[in-house]
């Protein structure tokens, strides 16, 4: 069964940009994962500093290896520095 995944970023203020270079930077290596079905990267419009992933992959153990990936655990460490809040992530399956 396919798995959705969503994560919410809030850069620091003054991080915003780097923010943003470290998730298209993320993007590139992730949606060449064979387990990866669709990787998408939003940034808010109200709050600028927000931002958004949402992937889908083929099911539950290509996500447990992305997650294990040298790109996603540089990535995740980098964002902990860049960010004011922790992340809010969220696993899910579609329903409708």
């Amino acid at each position: 069964m396919q798995l959705s995944f969503f994560a919410q970023f809030h850069a620091a203020p003054g991080n915003e940009a780097t923010v943003e270079a470290a998730l298209r930077k993320v993007a590139v290596p992730s949606r060449a994962e064979a387990g990866c079905k669709a990787f998408h990267v939003f940034r808010g419009t109200r709050d600028r500093a927000t931002f958004f992933i949402h992937s889908i992959w083929a099911d539950e153990a290509a996500f447990d290896l992305h997650a294990t990936l040298p790109h996603t655990v540089e990535f995740l460490a980098t964002m902990k520095e860049l960010v004011d809040c922790p992340p809010e992530m969220c696993r899910t399956e579609m329903m409708l």
